[in-house]
């Protein structure tokens, strides 16, 4: 792997010929600006992402009241992914020296190994301080439709997001001219800002774009879920490559069923699609908006309101954002606070603990005010487990196009 663009290439070439005719000897050429970074000769690939044909158009039978999964797609008109650019927000993600004492990045408390989550309950930071709530995955976070992020969804887009962990007191401690400072500062961002922006001019815009981007590109196509469904025409058929207890446990997830409070419900009501999304309700024929939920895990909320802390709405008391599963079973621990270790523990509140909260919504509680458990037996516990291991996507992980340019 070489570790320059043939375009960048070009680009120090003709910066080391200008300076050494005006200002260099001989035995002074300039510094190789890339010599911290393992960049591939060409791009790597992110614009053209190759989505299934489950993305493209819903294949679930016409009772399972959801739009396909690219109708999800939160990308702005005035961002749209660029190989240049995600590359550059590659770059940004994976750079510690972006933090008030240069020890902590944006992958700090994204891992990819963790499903791009972290596996502490809190994420530290950069003065070994810890974050108020868990740290999310964000593989497929450009299908969550409404666009908004954070568990508490106060920032209105992706863009937005980006840069407030930056501006965190606990978190990386920058403002957002130092941040620009910073970036200024390295060698290697000036070219990489060219490319992906057409001049080297840095500005807190043009970083929230390109990380922006190189998120979007984490969509998770690859998983044994994604290969087996490749198989065949139905999401609900038997997958060939599925042991018995995965068709199971996929059979529970997708299937309705009632449940103690005499409602009827089922677990991709709330992650729905083929790449595991939160819920989505429609605003016109063609246009839907995810929305955030309360599951019960509380029946009072006190120390985190969650969405109402930034909308100020009652009805939002006791709210979060619903990421994707993908890979859930390796972004241990779970919610927003991380009090749950395990996955036969998020499966055990679904089937014996829901609790009675403010916000609770249909079918967990029913008109009567009667909280619904699903009831799970151990052997439909232990096949959804099972079936949830399926959607750890190892290759998309493991891919060099996302993983840490600094080693």
């Amino acid at each position: 792997m070489k570790k320059l663009k043939l375009s960048l290439k070009f680009m120090i070439a003709v910066f080391v010929v200008a300076c050494s005719e005006d200002n260099y000897t001989a035995n002074e050429v300039p510094e190789d600006p890339f010599a911290e970074l393992n960049l591939p000769e060409t791009y790597f690939n992110y614009t053209n992402i190759s989505l299934p044909s489950f993305y493209i158009e819903s294949e679930f039978p016409v009772e399972y009241p959801f739009p396909p999964v690219i109708e999800y797609d939160n990308t702005p008109t005035d961002n749209p992914i660029t190989n240049a650019g995600a590359t550059l927000g590659r770059v940004l993600f994976y750079d510690k020296k972006l933090s008030a004492n240069g020890t902590v990045s944006c992958a700090s408390c994204h891992q990819a190994q963790h499903g791009f989550s972290d596996p502490n309950i809190l994420s530290e930071g950069f003065e070994g301080g810890h974050t108020r709530r868990h740290s999310m995955g964000i593989v497929n976070a450009r299908f969550y439709a409404n666009g908004k992020f954070f568990w508490d969804e106060r920032a209105e887009t992706l863009e937005e997001q980006v840069l407030m962990p930056f501006q965190n007191e606990v978190e990386m401690g920058l403002t957002l001219q130092e941040l620009i400072d910073i970036t200024s500062e390295q060698t290697y961002y000036p070219p990489l800002f060219e490319q992906a922006f057409g001049d080297e001019t840095i500005n807190s815009d043009r970083i929230s774009k390109a990380l922006a981007q190189f998120i979007r590109s984490l969509v998770s196509v690859t998983s044994k879920y994604d290969q087996a469904r490749s198989e065949v025409t139905s999401p609900l058929e038997n997958f060939p490559g599925f042991t018995a207890q995965e068709n199971a446990g996929k059979l529970i997830f997708y299937t309705p069923r009632q449940l103690t409070n005499g409602n009827t419900g089922y677990c991709i009501g709330c992650h729905q699609t083929e790449a595991f999304i939160g819920p989505v309700f429609p605003i016109t024929p063609s246009t839907f908006r995810t929305f955030a939920t309360t599951n019960g895990i509380d029946a009072v909320s006190i120390t985190d309101l969650g969405v109402t802390e930034a909308t100020g709405n009652s009805g939002d008391i006791g709210k979060f954002k619903v990421p994707s599963l993908k890979n859930i079973a390796i972004t241990a621990p779970y919610m927003h606070d991380g009090r749950f270790a395990t996955l036969e523990e998020v499966i055990d509140h679904y089937s014996s603990s829901i609790q009675n909260h403010q916000n609770l919504r249909p079918p967990l509680v029913n008109s009567s005010g009667q909280v619904g458990q699903f009831n799970f037996s151990q052997e439909e516990k232990d096949a959804l487990i099972a079936f949830l291991n399926t959607l750890t996507d190892y290759q998309m992980l493991t891919d060099e196009k996302f993983s840490n340019p600094f080693e």
